[in-house]
């Protein structure tokens, strides 16, 4: 899957610790834009439709057993009519060697060749992962990403209603920070949102009336962490005595990010509530849903008492600040 974001044959040589053979420039200045990666079983024999000359070429056993059956002029002029479609990089694993064919294709076409001790499996699944996450089509948004209890709670909300005190008191008692005021969301895959922390503001905290903080600093390495998937979004509004909030936990509200519907629930805040310990009841509540279990289903069940279907059904809301 193409995307309109790149990275550097130089960040991918470093991630999987691969030993450039030939480089027909600086490694910096290859950027890869495909998540895919191919293995050119076909394209050896000769078949070329469907053939995506963006994605990287990773050559294994099976590769070079087929190669081994021809002889060096043969082999030269099979390699070159895959290398002449300029595949942005081609990748020898299981420490192959860098024969003569493929050193004269590669050096004609320009085209850069790495090796790599890995297994073909092993690589293929390492660099897939990486590029997938380097490549994912991604969102900055405003809020408090957080793991309570190993859940990925996305806490979202007006400015000043107290997202970044929240996040403090669950560091203190155990949590993990991801990252404060802006979260960048990446979507992994159909199903999976990551988020993170934009680079330059990684582990500091805003807090109104102290300032900035460094919570890596200031409360250790144990209370952040880089990245985490996303499972729940909670937004904290302020108290409204007019609103109805739900008080059972039968309705099932969604926010759609990147395409992918999350868990979300609207926490109202007024003075006297603790925020943290409803969080960390919210992080358990929602793992203990996705175990299929529901602990207001099951007290209407056991009382005899119908369950509205309407409040159980998916709707999405749109939440963004």
């Amino acid at each position: 899957m193409a995307t309109d974001f790149s990275v550097s044959l130089k960040k991918i040589i470093d991630e999987l610790s691969l030993t450039p053979l030939y480089m027909p420039k600086e490694p910096e200045e290859i950027m890869i834009t495909n998540s895919n990666i191919s293995r050119p079983g076909l394209q050896l024999t000769g078949y070329f439709d469907f053939f995506d000359k963006t994605r990287i070429l990773v050559f294994g056993h099976t590769e070079f057993s087929y190669l081994s059956r021809f002889g060096v002029e043969q082999q030269q002029y099979v390699i070159d009519s895959i290398f002449r479609f300029g595949p942005p990089a081609v990748i020898l694993c299981r420490s192959y060697e860098f024969n003569d064919a493929m050193m004269r294709c590669a050096t004609e076409r320009g085209i850069p060749v790495l090796q790599s001790s890995e297994t073909t499996s092993g690589l293929t699944a390492a660099l897939v992962t990486y590029l997938s996450a380097e490549l994912a089509p991604r969102i900055t948004r405003h809020g408090v990403l957080v793991e309570v209890y190993g859940e990925g709670s996305l806490i979202i909300g007006d400015s000043g209603v107290g997202k970044s005190e929240t996040a403090i008191e669950l560091m203190k008692r155990g949590h993990r920070l991801i990252a404060d005021d802006a979260v960048e969301i990446r979507r992994i895959n159909n199903s999976t949102l990551i988020g993170q922390s934009p680079q330059n503001i990684r582990h500091f905290v805003e807090l109104r009336g102290v300032g900035i903080i460094n919570a890596r600093n200031l409360f250790g390495m144990g209370s952040i962490k880089l990245s985490e998937k996303i499972d729940l979004v909670i937004n904290l509004e302020l108290w409204d005595s007019k609103k109805v909030y739900d008080r059972m936990g039968l309705e099932n509200e969604y926010m759609e990010i990147l395409g992918i519907d999350v868990p979300i629930m609207t926490i109202p805040v007024k003075p006297g509530r603790n925020l943290s310990n409803i969080i960390e009841v919210a992080a358990m509540n929602n793992r203990q849903k996705k175990m299929g279990y529901n602990a207001a289903q099951d007290l209407l069940t056991s009382l005899g008492m119908e369950i509205d279907e309407e409040l159980t059904e998916k709707r999405v809301v749109d939440n963004w600040n």
